[in-house]
């Protein structure tokens, strides 16, 4: 999952991509909301979700927003407010926001509120994703094949997290590179190939299928038994 960091304090924002980092994300960052516009706006760069300050140098984060909303982009975005400044998070819930987060704040809490704003973006309430025997704990970061733990490097996981997340519909391999890549990370679409070949031999015969020429599909059945 790609995730679009904006906070113009440096060191705030560095914890912030840090900790998203570590939790599994692929991370963008943005300082001020120039910068932060034109990436979010970029439809060839799609976002999972942006954590999004209000106070930013060049334009504010309810312009920014605002920007987004009146031109389509639907991703969650999740804003930081100032400690008891109840009339940003009232602006900032009637521009478009889905949710917000009072300075200062617990990263845990923020990592929760994030991973809920991305299940429910994409149609799930729990915060286990499950194909047949297969169960992605989005909290812990686990993967469990039929009640047993599986290992998995980074970036299959990421493949495998979007994936889920889009279990029954198809995703095509650009779609994945943009989903899984930074953007400032040496994007090859051979590897997601690889990463797709991994994960095959982890997995059940058949759990990812390939649509020619579109790109790949979960498919989830219960009746999907450890390869």
């Amino acid at each position: 999952m790609r995730v679009l960091v904006v906070e113009d304090e440096p060191a705030l924002a560095a914890q912030l991509v840090t900790a998203l980092s570590e939790a599994g994300y692929a991370v963008d960052a943005a300082y001020n909301g120039v910068d932060a516009h034109h990436l979010g706006d970029d439809e060839t760069q799609p976002f999972d979700a942006v954590i999004l300050d209000l106070g930013l140098p060049q334009m504010d984060g309810i312009t920014v927003l605002k920007k987004w909303r009146a031109a389509g982009r639907a991703m969650p975005v999740l804003i930081l407010t100032a400690r008891d400044n109840w009339h940003e998070k009232v602006a900032g819930i009637d521009a478009g926001a889905d949710d917000y987060l009072t300075k200062p704040f617990h990263m845990e809490e923020l990592l929760a509120r994030l991973r809920a704003l991305i299940r429910r973006a994409s149609g799930h309430a729990s915060a286990e994703l499950t194909c047949g025997p297969l169960v992605l704990d989005t909290r812990s970061g686990r993967v469990m094949l039929a009640g047993q733990a599986l290992s998995l490097t980074s970036h299959e996981f990421r493949v495998l997290d979007y994936l889920m997340h889009h279990r029954n519909e198809i995703v095509s391999r650009s779609d994945l590179i943009e989903h899984i890549y930074a953007q400032d990370f040496d994007r090859d679409s051979n590897t997601v190939e690889v990463f797709i070949a991994r994960l095959r031999k982890k997995l059940p015969h058949g759990l990812i299928e390939t649509a020619r020429g579109l790109g790949y599909r979960l498919v989830c059945s219960p009746d999907l038994q450890r390869p």
